[in-house]
Protein backbone atom coordinates (compact mmCIF):
# COMPACT_ATOMS: atom_id res chain seq x y z
CA UNK A 1 0.00 0.00 0.00
CA UNK A 2 1.19 3.56 -1.05
CA UNK A 3 1.60 5.30 2.27
CA UNK A 4 1.78 8.39 0.49
CA UNK A 5 -1.28 9.11 -0.76
CA UNK A 6 -4.32 10.22 1.22
CA UNK A 7 -6.06 7.22 2.64
CA UNK A 8 -8.61 6.38 4.95
CA UNK A 9 -9.00 3.46 7.34
CA UNK A 10 -12.22 1.63 8.48
CA UNK A 11 -11.97 0.89 12.09
CA UNK A 12 -14.28 -1.47 13.84
CA UNK A 13 -14.57 -1.47 17.88
CA UNK A 14 -18.41 -2.68 18.83
CA UNK A 15 -18.38 -3.20 22.42
CA UNK A 16 -17.42 -3.07 25.43
CA UNK A 17 -17.27 0.52 26.49
CA UNK A 18 -14.08 -0.56 28.31
CA UNK A 19 -13.07 -1.76 24.69
CA UNK A 20 -13.87 1.17 22.69
CA UNK A 21 -12.37 3.50 24.75
CA UNK A 22 -8.66 1.66 25.13
CA UNK A 23 -8.76 2.31 21.32
CA UNK A 24 -8.40 5.92 21.70
CA UNK A 25 -4.89 6.75 22.60
CA UNK A 26 -3.88 4.28 20.10
CA UNK A 27 -5.74 6.04 17.45
CA UNK A 28 -3.83 9.29 18.88
CA UNK A 29 -0.63 7.74 17.86
CA UNK A 30 -1.64 6.47 14.86
CA UNK A 31 -3.05 9.84 13.35
CA UNK A 32 0.58 11.64 15.13
CA UNK A 33 2.61 9.23 13.37
CA UNK A 34 0.69 9.19 9.83
CA UNK A 35 -0.89 12.65 9.30
CA UNK A 36 -2.45 11.63 5.80
CA UNK A 37 -4.77 9.55 7.55
CA UNK A 38 -8.66 9.71 8.20
CA UNK A 39 -10.48 6.83 9.95
CA UNK A 40 -13.99 5.63 10.04
CA UNK A 41 -14.67 3.89 13.07
CA UNK A 42 -17.48 1.98 13.15
CA UNK A 43 -19.15 1.17 16.42
CA UNK A 44 -22.47 1.17 18.36
CA UNK A 45 -24.73 4.81 18.22
CA UNK A 46 -24.36 5.15 22.23
CA UNK A 47 -20.03 5.06 21.64
CA UNK A 48 -19.87 7.78 19.32
CA UNK A 49 -19.44 10.45 21.78
CA UNK A 50 -15.63 8.75 22.82
CA UNK A 51 -14.57 9.92 19.65
CA UNK A 52 -15.93 13.40 19.59
CA UNK A 53 -12.35 15.32 19.56
CA UNK A 54 -9.90 12.62 17.75
CA UNK A 55 -9.20 14.88 14.45
CA UNK A 56 -9.29 13.41 10.99
CA UNK A 57 -12.58 11.08 12.54
CA UNK A 58 -15.48 9.87 11.19
CA UNK A 59 -18.27 7.72 12.99
CA UNK A 60 -19.86 5.54 11.47
CA UNK A 61 -23.04 4.16 14.25
CA UNK A 62 -24.31 0.62 13.45
CA UNK A 63 -27.81 -0.42 15.37
CA UNK A 64 -27.44 -4.06 15.28
CA UNK A 65 -31.03 -4.37 16.49
CA UNK A 66 -32.34 -2.99 13.50
CA UNK A 67 -30.64 -1.44 10.80
CA UNK A 68 -28.06 -4.17 10.52
CA UNK A 69 -29.88 -6.84 12.38
CA UNK A 70 -28.83 -10.87 11.56
CA UNK A 71 -26.87 -11.76 8.32
CA UNK A 72 -28.86 -9.56 6.09
CA UNK A 73 -28.00 -6.96 8.27
CA UNK A 74 -24.37 -7.44 8.06
CA UNK A 75 -24.66 -7.69 4.36
CA UNK A 76 -26.70 -4.52 4.22
CA UNK A 77 -23.95 -3.08 6.62
CA UNK A 78 -21.20 -3.89 3.85
CA UNK A 79 -22.53 -2.73 0.84
CA UNK A 80 -22.99 0.56 3.03
CA UNK A 81 -19.60 0.81 3.90
CA UNK A 82 -18.05 0.49 0.90
CA UNK A 83 -19.85 3.66 -0.16
CA UNK A 84 -16.80 4.88 1.51
CA UNK A 85 -13.55 5.76 0.10
CA UNK A 86 -11.57 3.04 2.44
CA UNK A 87 -8.38 2.11 1.87
CA UNK A 88 -8.38 -1.00 4.48
CA UNK A 89 -10.03 -2.28 7.40
CA UNK A 90 -8.65 -2.67 10.77
CA UNK A 91 -10.91 -4.98 12.86
CA UNK A 92 -10.15 -4.31 16.52
CA UNK A 93 -12.63 -6.52 17.91
CA UNK A 94 -12.19 -9.87 15.52
CA UNK A 95 -16.30 -11.96 16.33
CA UNK A 96 -18.42 -13.71 14.78
CA UNK A 97 -20.40 -10.89 13.60
CA UNK A 98 -17.07 -8.89 12.24
CA UNK A 99 -15.55 -12.35 10.75
CA UNK A 100 -19.27 -12.51 8.86
CA UNK A 101 -18.89 -8.80 8.03
CA UNK A 102 -14.70 -9.63 6.43
CA UNK A 103 -16.76 -12.64 4.05
CA UNK A 104 -18.97 -9.94 2.40
CA UNK A 105 -15.37 -7.80 1.92
CA UNK A 106 -13.85 -10.59 0.37
CA UNK A 107 -12.62 -9.84 -3.21
CA UNK A 108 -12.54 -6.22 -2.64
CA UNK A 109 -9.03 -6.11 -2.53
CA UNK A 110 -8.70 -4.26 0.45
CA UNK A 111 -6.93 -5.27 3.50
CA UNK A 112 -9.15 -5.98 6.58
CA UNK A 113 -6.40 -7.23 9.76
CA UNK A 114 -8.07 -8.89 12.72
CA UNK A 115 -6.86 -8.30 16.30
CA UNK A 116 -4.80 -11.18 17.30
CA UNK A 117 -6.50 -11.59 21.25
CA UNK A 118 -3.92 -13.75 22.65
CA UNK A 119 -6.52 -16.69 23.66
CA UNK A 120 -4.34 -18.93 23.97
CA UNK A 121 -1.77 -17.22 26.43
CA UNK A 122 -4.77 -16.04 28.11
CA UNK A 123 -6.06 -19.02 28.73
CA UNK A 124 -2.58 -19.98 30.50
CA UNK A 125 -3.23 -17.07 33.07
CA UNK A 126 -6.72 -17.72 33.80
CA UNK A 127 -6.66 -21.75 34.11
CA UNK A 128 -7.22 -23.17 37.37
CA UNK A 129 -4.33 -25.82 37.14
CA UNK A 130 -0.82 -25.22 36.02
CA UNK A 131 -1.54 -21.51 36.09
CA UNK A 132 1.61 -19.59 34.58
CA UNK A 133 1.50 -16.51 35.57
CA UNK A 134 2.57 -13.77 33.25
CA UNK A 135 1.99 -10.37 31.97
CA UNK A 136 0.78 -10.85 28.68
CA UNK A 137 0.78 -7.68 26.25
CA UNK A 138 -1.86 -4.91 26.66
CA UNK A 139 -4.79 -4.56 24.97
CA UNK A 140 -3.35 -1.19 23.38
CA UNK A 141 -0.38 -2.97 21.95
CA UNK A 142 -2.50 -5.53 20.51
CA UNK A 143 -4.65 -2.87 18.82
CA UNK A 144 -1.26 -0.83 17.97
CA UNK A 145 -0.17 -4.42 16.12
CA UNK A 146 -3.17 -4.59 14.04
CA UNK A 147 -2.39 -1.44 11.99
CA UNK A 148 1.48 -2.18 11.85
CA UNK A 149 0.62 -5.16 10.49
CA UNK A 150 -1.09 -3.03 7.48
CA UNK A 151 1.92 -0.93 7.28
CA UNK A 152 1.29 1.44 9.55
CA UNK A 153 3.85 3.33 12.34
CA UNK A 154 2.35 3.55 15.92
CA UNK A 155 3.97 4.50 18.85
CA UNK A 156 2.47 4.46 22.21
CA UNK A 157 3.38 7.79 24.04
CA UNK A 158 1.56 8.23 27.59
CA UNK A 159 0.87 12.03 25.51
CA UNK A 160 -1.51 10.19 23.28
CA UNK A 161 -4.76 11.68 25.31
CA UNK A 162 -7.91 13.72 24.48
CA UNK A 163 -7.51 17.34 25.97
CA UNK A 164 -9.51 18.37 29.11
CA UNK A 165 -12.94 19.32 28.41
CA UNK A 166 -15.11 22.44 29.16
CA UNK A 167 -18.46 21.39 30.99
CA UNK A 168 -21.66 22.87 30.74
CA UNK A 169 -23.19 25.65 32.11
CA UNK A 170 -26.01 22.82 33.43
CA UNK A 171 -23.28 20.61 34.00
CA UNK A 172 -21.20 23.67 35.65
CA UNK A 173 -24.71 24.39 38.08
CA UNK A 174 -25.07 20.78 38.83
CA UNK A 175 -21.46 20.72 40.33
CA UNK A 176 -20.83 23.61 42.33
CA UNK A 177 -17.61 21.97 43.23
CA UNK A 178 -16.14 25.10 45.15
CA UNK A 179 -11.99 24.83 45.00
CA UNK A 180 -12.52 21.66 46.54
CA UNK A 181 -11.08 18.31 44.08
CA UNK A 182 -12.49 16.36 41.84
CA UNK A 183 -12.98 12.17 42.65
CA UNK A 184 -14.87 9.95 40.43
CA UNK A 185 -15.70 6.83 42.08
CA UNK A 186 -17.46 4.20 39.45
CA UNK A 187 -18.50 1.14 42.37
CA UNK A 188 -19.97 -1.18 39.97
CA UNK A 189 -18.76 -3.64 37.41
CA UNK A 190 -20.30 -6.46 35.28
CA UNK A 191 -19.54 -9.24 37.32
CA UNK A 192 -19.81 -9.55 41.23
CA UNK A 193 -16.10 -10.91 40.90
CA UNK A 194 -14.87 -7.51 40.01
CA UNK A 195 -16.87 -5.51 42.34
CA UNK A 196 -15.52 -4.12 45.50
CA UNK A 197 -18.04 -5.12 48.03
CA UNK A 198 -20.18 -2.10 48.95
CA UNK A 199 -19.95 -1.67 52.26
CA UNK A 200 -16.27 -1.14 52.12
CA UNK A 201 -16.74 1.47 49.06
CA UNK A 202 -19.16 2.89 51.55
CA UNK A 203 -16.59 3.04 54.18
CA UNK A 204 -14.34 4.48 51.39
CA UNK A 205 -16.46 7.07 50.18
CA UNK A 206 -17.15 8.34 54.12
CA UNK A 207 -13.60 8.90 54.89
CA UNK A 208 -12.77 10.56 51.43
CA UNK A 209 -15.64 12.89 52.38
CA UNK A 210 -14.81 13.64 55.97
CA UNK A 211 -11.65 15.25 55.10
CA UNK A 212 -13.68 18.03 53.61
CA UNK A 213 -11.38 18.53 50.72
CA UNK A 214 -12.88 16.41 47.41
CA UNK A 215 -16.39 16.77 45.97
CA UNK A 216 -16.99 13.01 45.05
CA UNK A 217 -19.01 11.77 41.78
CA UNK A 218 -20.38 8.78 41.53
CA UNK A 219 -20.59 6.67 38.47
CA UNK A 220 -22.98 4.07 37.25
CA UNK A 221 -26.22 3.33 35.31
CA UNK A 222 -29.50 0.61 35.34
CA UNK A 223 -32.24 0.18 37.29
CA UNK A 224 -30.31 -1.44 40.16
CA UNK A 225 -27.35 1.02 40.57
CA UNK A 226 -28.99 4.30 40.41
CA UNK A 227 -30.85 3.87 43.24
CA UNK A 228 -27.83 2.57 45.08
CA UNK A 229 -25.32 5.76 44.11
CA UNK A 230 -28.61 8.10 45.08
CA UNK A 231 -28.47 6.55 48.46
CA UNK A 232 -25.27 7.12 49.24
CA UNK A 233 -25.60 10.76 47.65
CA UNK A 234 -27.95 11.58 50.46
CA UNK A 235 -25.73 10.37 53.42
CA UNK A 236 -22.44 12.36 52.02
CA UNK A 237 -22.23 15.88 52.08
CA UNK A 238 -19.76 15.96 49.50
CA UNK A 239 -21.21 13.34 47.24
CA UNK A 240 -23.18 13.63 44.02
CA UNK A 241 -24.43 11.01 41.58
CA UNK A 242 -24.24 11.49 38.18
CA UNK A 243 -26.37 8.71 37.28
CA UNK A 244 -29.15 9.76 35.74
CA UNK A 245 -28.56 13.36 35.75
CA UNK A 246 -26.58 13.70 32.89
CA UNK A 247 -26.07 12.13 28.78
CA UNK A 248 -23.19 10.47 28.12
CA UNK A 249 -21.20 13.45 26.73
CA UNK A 250 -21.56 15.18 29.61
CA UNK A 251 -20.43 12.44 31.58
CA UNK A 252 -17.20 11.99 29.32
CA UNK A 253 -16.81 15.82 29.70
CA UNK A 254 -17.32 15.80 33.80
CA UNK A 255 -14.73 12.81 33.93
CA UNK A 256 -11.92 14.60 31.44
CA UNK A 257 -11.91 17.25 34.34
CA UNK A 258 -11.51 15.00 37.44
CA UNK A 259 -8.21 14.71 39.73
CA UNK A 260 -8.65 10.83 39.95
CA UNK A 261 -11.08 8.19 38.95
CA UNK A 262 -11.62 5.43 41.09
CA UNK A 263 -12.90 2.48 39.62
CA UNK A 264 -13.51 -1.60 39.42
CA UNK A 265 -11.71 -3.33 35.92
CA UNK A 266 -14.23 -1.80 34.16
CA UNK A 267 -14.85 0.85 31.11
CA UNK A 268 -15.26 3.95 33.46
CA UNK A 269 -11.04 3.76 34.43
CA UNK A 270 -10.27 3.48 30.52
CA UNK A 271 -12.66 6.40 30.06
CA UNK A 272 -10.41 8.41 32.12
CA UNK A 273 -7.30 7.45 30.75
CA UNK A 274 -8.21 8.17 27.71
CA UNK A 275 -7.94 11.93 28.93
CA UNK A 276 -4.68 11.28 30.96
CA UNK A 277 -6.66 11.40 34.51
CA UNK A 278 -5.35 9.47 36.92
CA UNK A 279 -6.42 6.12 37.48
CA UNK A 280 -7.25 3.79 41.13
CA UNK A 281 -8.17 0.71 39.84
CA UNK A 282 -9.72 -2.32 42.55
CA UNK A 283 -8.98 -5.84 41.10
CA UNK A 284 -10.61 -9.02 42.44
CA UNK A 285 -10.78 -12.54 40.12
CA UNK A 286 -9.57 -10.68 37.17
CA UNK A 287 -5.98 -9.04 37.43
CA UNK A 288 -3.92 -6.61 35.34
CA UNK A 289 -1.56 -9.20 33.70
CA UNK A 290 -4.36 -9.98 31.08
CA UNK A 291 -3.98 -6.59 29.47
CA UNK A 292 -6.17 -4.44 30.64
CA UNK A 293 -5.13 -2.13 33.14
CA UNK A 294 -6.08 1.53 32.09
CA UNK A 295 -3.70 3.22 29.35
CA UNK A 296 -0.31 5.02 30.98
CA UNK A 297 -1.21 4.15 34.83
CA UNK A 298 1.78 3.49 37.27
CA UNK A 299 1.29 -0.24 38.24
CA UNK A 300 1.04 1.34 42.23
CA UNK A 301 -2.24 2.17 40.67
CA UNK A 302 -3.57 -0.93 40.66
CA UNK A 303 -4.85 -2.29 43.74
CA UNK A 304 -4.77 -6.50 43.54
CA UNK A 305 -6.66 -8.79 45.87
CA UNK A 306 -4.75 -11.15 47.80
CA UNK A 307 -2.97 -13.77 45.74
CA UNK A 308 -1.78 -16.07 48.58
CA UNK A 309 -5.22 -16.35 50.04
CA UNK A 310 -6.64 -16.85 46.53
CA UNK A 311 -3.94 -18.14 44.52
CA UNK A 312 -6.56 -18.87 41.83
CA UNK A 313 -6.49 -15.46 40.70
CA UNK A 314 -7.00 -14.23 37.71
CA UNK A 315 -9.69 -17.34 37.59
CA UNK A 316 -11.03 -15.70 34.00
CA UNK A 317 -10.24 -12.85 31.56
CA UNK A 318 -13.56 -11.07 31.92
CA UNK A 319 -14.49 -11.86 35.71
CA UNK A 320 -17.50 -14.27 35.09
CA UNK A 321 -15.84 -17.15 36.30
CA UNK A 322 -14.53 -18.69 39.22
CA UNK A 323 -13.96 -21.28 41.97
CA UNK A 324 -16.38 -21.03 45.36
CA UNK A 325 -15.65 -18.56 47.74
CA UNK A 326 -13.54 -16.93 45.35
CA UNK A 327 -16.55 -14.12 45.50
CA UNK A 328 -15.01 -12.47 48.42
CA UNK A 329 -11.56 -11.79 47.21
CA UNK A 330 -11.97 -8.44 46.81
CA UNK A 331 -12.64 -7.85 50.08
CA UNK A 332 -8.79 -8.52 51.12
CA UNK A 333 -8.30 -5.21 49.82
CA UNK A 334 -8.52 -2.94 52.96
CA UNK A 335 -10.57 0.40 52.67
CA UNK A 336 -7.60 1.91 54.44
CA UNK A 337 -5.27 1.31 51.96
CA UNK A 338 -7.50 2.70 49.48
CA UNK A 339 -8.36 5.83 50.93
CA UNK A 340 -4.33 6.04 51.24
CA UNK A 341 -3.59 5.57 47.98
CA UNK A 342 -6.68 8.47 47.18
CA UNK A 343 -4.99 10.52 49.22
CA UNK A 344 -1.79 10.19 47.75
CA UNK A 345 -2.41 10.62 43.93
CA UNK A 346 -4.27 13.51 44.67
CA UNK A 347 -1.95 15.53 47.15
Amino acid sequence: MDKSKDESLLVIRLSAMGDVAMTVPVLLSLLRLNPQLGLLILTRPFFAPIFRDIPNTEVFKADFKISYKGIPGILKLSKDLKHHSISGVADLHNVLRTKVLKTFFFGSGLPFVQIDKGRKQKKKLTRWRDKDITRLKSTHERYADVFRKMGYKVELNPQDILRRRSLSEASENWLSKGNKKLIGIAPFAAFEGKMYPLDLMEEVIKQVNNTDKYKIILFGGGSKEIPVLQGLEEQFEHCLSAAGQLTFDQELDLISNLNLMVSMDSGNGHLAAMFGIPVLTLWGITHPYAGFAPYAQPPENSLLADRDQYPLIPTSVYGNKYPGGYEDAMSTIDPESVVQRILEITS
